[in-house]
């Protein structure tokens, strides 16, 4: 196909990579307007931006359809990821492949000597991580004097890393006659501030309206009880079986945490954070490419840049800080016009947010509940059948097999026998809690989760029929009060307030009581959501109690141990009625050292007398 206003070289590239059209964001960028122009365009994850930029800077690079000699860079391209920047590089590698295009890598994590080395024998293109690119450059080993195009990739996500130092040391050592190219998802106030010190009269371009939330990707919000996220999470893979899956969580201990866990449970996954190195996060990029994986357990940044074709589903198990980090996560999938699955799994008490942060992105989600066992069991046949009476051609030596096996066995027993190796072979679903009992809204979906409400004063909860006691290192020397401790066990332990009994305030020590259904999950997470002390931020310790607290719980007022506050007033104050602790009987409840003393003992300060 004849690609319209494009160096023929170019074009050739991009029908031999089965381009039939291009995406919103290429067909801007490529029109006769934006051309030797600089540009500020903002458009979504996975709308072709890489592509989009070497084809905007090729008019500076190409001459007589290829790149001429050059002994320093002629366009540099920043990106804030190590990930993103090899995924770049690879993307300008075959659309340059015909014109002759040398390109360097600069990230880290790499051997920074090899990198010298590429830059001193001249190269096209360089790539790089802001942090790399200033070493290089403040060591002498980049030379920007003869840079004719400059590129930003994700400019927002560089300033929220704290690179503004960076990027303004490297963009003022490049020449002033350059093109600078910047790429951004959104246009905040920083990233204009930005645009307006290095660009020249920068023609505004946004694809967002045209593809908003990505318009390639179906979006689900599952609900569920705080203690089942994990259990949801397997759920949700064992129904999807998608051909990959990647997991977002907000920190490295948590990717640590999941990683582990889906591991022990028999999903073949993979772990990227800011902890892996380069080779190891190239070994997990791999095994997915490879198919030897199918689960990537990752963090925001960590994730960045990461181009799988066969990613078909998307699962943000933590909640996304704001819409723009919910459409950087969900788009990983969906790309290039395939169609993919985000999912968020929603706690009941964040509801609320999760709702307002899809209006705010202006996606629409289907809400629903967590999948649970028997509609993985259920799918899994129906998968299972699918398979078995799809049409195939059988070896001489299977049907030979099968032949012996029915001499052996009857069908039914056979078809049992496999079914059961079948289900075998898979992670086991996990049980969830029944949301079957909570409200509906007037769409049908369920009710947004509550704040917590501080207990009335007098109220007390109920003790569970069978239950497992748990204790807390507090009590009333503390000043333990249940409005603060039901917050920090639903958090520690992951269960929501209607699940935790009765509370027992001690003087050193505080007893609680759990349904003994949730028991075992409650003691594994309270274990993940502590130091190795034991203790979480604040030193509070949580361990099991089999025997109970061995002190009444406190009187509760107007219990009738106390005789009403009237017939105490009425009352007639002898010598021995008040009796406290601050004093004597009849000293009314003052101890000896507040009796007057006589008139020559008192201080001369107070009587006037030096």
């Amino acid at each position: 196909m004849n690609f319209e206003n494009l160096p023929p070289v170019l074009s050739d590239a991009l029908t031999a990579r089965g381009y039939e059209a291009l995406t919103p964001v290429q067909a801007h960028v490529s029109e006769a307007e934006a051309h030797g122009r600089d540009l500020l365009v903002s458009a979504q994850t996975g709308s072709g931006k890489t592509v989009a930029f070497g084809l905007a800077m090729a008019e500076q690079l190409i001459e007589d359809g290829r790149l001429p000699f050059a002994t320093s860079p002629l366009a540099l391209i920043v990106a804030p990821t190590r990930e993103l920047a090899l995924q770049v590089s690879r993307e300008l590698s075959w659309l340059y492949a015909k014109a002759g295009a040398r390109i360097a890598t600069c990230v880290g994590g790499m051997d920074a000597s090899k990198e010298r080395r590429n830059l001193n024998q001249g190269v096209h293109i360089v790539v790089g991580t802001p942090g790399r690119l200033r070493d290089h450059l403040e060591r002498g080993a980049l030379d920007l004097t003869a840079l004719r195009v400059a590129v930003l990739d994700e400019a927002d996500e560089m300033l929220d890393m704290g690179f503004r130092d960076d990027l303004e040391e490297i963009l003022d050592a490049t020449p002033e006659t350059r093109r600078t190219l910047l790429f951004s998802a959104t246009i905040p106030k920083p990233i204009a501030q930005l645009a307006k010190r290095y660009q020249r009269d920068a023609l505004r371009i946004s694809t967002v309206g045209e593809d908003r939330g990505h318009g390639d990707i179906s979006y689900q919000a599952v609900t569920v009880a705080p203690a089942d996220i994990e259990g949801a999470v397997i759920n949700l893979l064992r129904l999807h079986d998608a051909e990959t899956a990647m997991l977002f969580c907000a920190t490295r201990d948590n990717v640590r945490r999941l990683h582990a866990s889906l591991t022990d449970r028999g999903f073949a996954a993979v772990a990227l954070s800011g902890e892996h190195s380069q080779n190891e996060r190239n070994s997990a990029l791999q095994a997915l490419r490879d198919r030897r994986a199918k689960v990537c357990v990752a963090t925001d940044v960590a994730a960045r840049g990461i181009d799988l074709p066969s990613l078909s589903l998307v699962i943000h198990v933590e909640i996304p800080r704001d819409a723009e980090t919910l459409q950087h996560r969900s788009g990983r999938t969906g790309r290039a016009g395939k169609k993919g699955t985000a999912v968020l799994i929603v706690p009941y008490p964040r509801r609320r947010r999760v709702d307002g942060m899809l209006r705010g992105a202006r996606i629409n989600a289907e809400w629903m509940d967590a999948p649970t066992a028997a509609d993985v069991r259920a799918k899994d046949q129906e998968r299972l059948i699918e398979k078995l009476l799809a049409p195939v051609e059988h070896e001489p030596e299977d049907i030979e097999l099968a032949q012996r096996l029915m001499a052996e066995r009857s069908p039914e027993d056979i078809a049992a026998s496999l079914v059961r190796a079948h289900r075998a072979s898979m992670p086991a679903p996990e049980d969830l809690i029944d949301n079957s009992a909570r409200g509906r809204d007037a769409a049908g979906r369920p009710e947004r989760g509550e704040r917590f409400e501080r207990p009335e004063r007098g109220e007390r909860r109920e003790q569970f029929d069978d239950s497992v006691w748990f204790k807390l290192n507090i009590g009333r020397r503390q000043n333990a009060d249940p409005r603060w401790i039901l917050p920090l066990l639903c958090r520690r332990g992951h269960v929501t307030k209607e699940e935790i009994g009765a509370i027992r305030i001690g003087p050193s020590e505080t007893m609680f009581n759990i349904p003994r259904a949730i028991a075992d999950r409650f003691a594994e997470a309270v274990v993940r959501s502590a130091n190795a002390d034991g203790e979480d931020d604040s030193g509070v310790a949580i361990t099991p109690a089999p025997e109970g607290p061995t002190y009444p719980p406190r009187r509760e007022k107007g219990s009738g141990d106390r005789p009403p506050r009237d017939m105490l007033r009425s009352a007639p104050r002898g010598a021995g009625d008040r009796a406290g602790p601050r004093g004597p009987a009849g000293s009314g409840g003052k101890p000896d050292r507040y009796k007057p003393k006589p008139y020559g003992q008192r201080s001369p300060r107070k009587t006037g007398k030096y």
